[in-house]
């Protein structure tokens, strides 16, 4: 059985992903785990190396070790945490980097969704909210990583001051939480 439908969403969904990933890597120099820690660590600064790594989708040993990348290359820095733990922040430069990112990340996908007229663009806006639900259910993530890091792993390169501007509720957040009346 061949599905027509389900193919063309594979392919733009693969293509669309190799777009922004080479957009990474052109604009910083960065894999997309270090680049989601970045965006990660610029909504939630101080987060520990274990739970970042939970965020992105990294065991503590690989987390470790990409922290120990941004923190060479003067992106991120350790500072003393609660307890034993330790905080890991963006610099100056980190953040940089996170504009960059989000700003050439954008570069690629308003010339896509910008082919579409107003009524396509509102249309795809509720269709791809329904597929986010569906990605959330599908993925088996949610038996994997705490509640608290689901969200951010789905959406990890994601640009959630857009995705909430004008009041508007992560499909993410209320896919976890059931809330699906989009």
């Amino acid at each position: 059985m061949h599905d027509r439908l389900a193919n063309l969403l594979g392919a733009a969904a693969l293509n669309v992903a190799d777009l922004v990933a080479e957009e990474q890597r052109k604009t910083a120099d960065l894999g997309e785990s270090a680049s989601a820690a970045l965006l990660t660590l610029d909504e939630f600064p101080g987060l520990a190396v274990t739970s970042l790594g939970r965020y992105i989708g990294l065991s503590q040993p690989a987390a470790a070790r990409m922290v120990d990348g941004l923190a060479a290359r003067g992106l991120v820095e350790r500072r003393t945490g609660s307890g034993r733990a330790v905080a890991v922040h963006l610099t100056s430069a980190g953040q940089r980097a996170v504009t960059r990112l989000l700003e050439r990340r954008e570069g690629v996908l308003a010339p896509l969704v910008a082919a579409l007229d107003p009524a396509e663009r509102v249309a795809l806006e509720g269709l791809l909210t329904k597929l986010l639900y569906a990605v959330h259910d599908r993925t088996g993530r949610a038996e994997r990583v705490p509640d608290d890091a689901l969200g951010e792993l789905l959406c990890r390169l994601c640009d959630r001051a857009a995705c909430i501007s004008g009041g508007a509720a992560c499909p993410v957040t209320q896919a976890g939480g059931g809330v699906r009346d989009a």
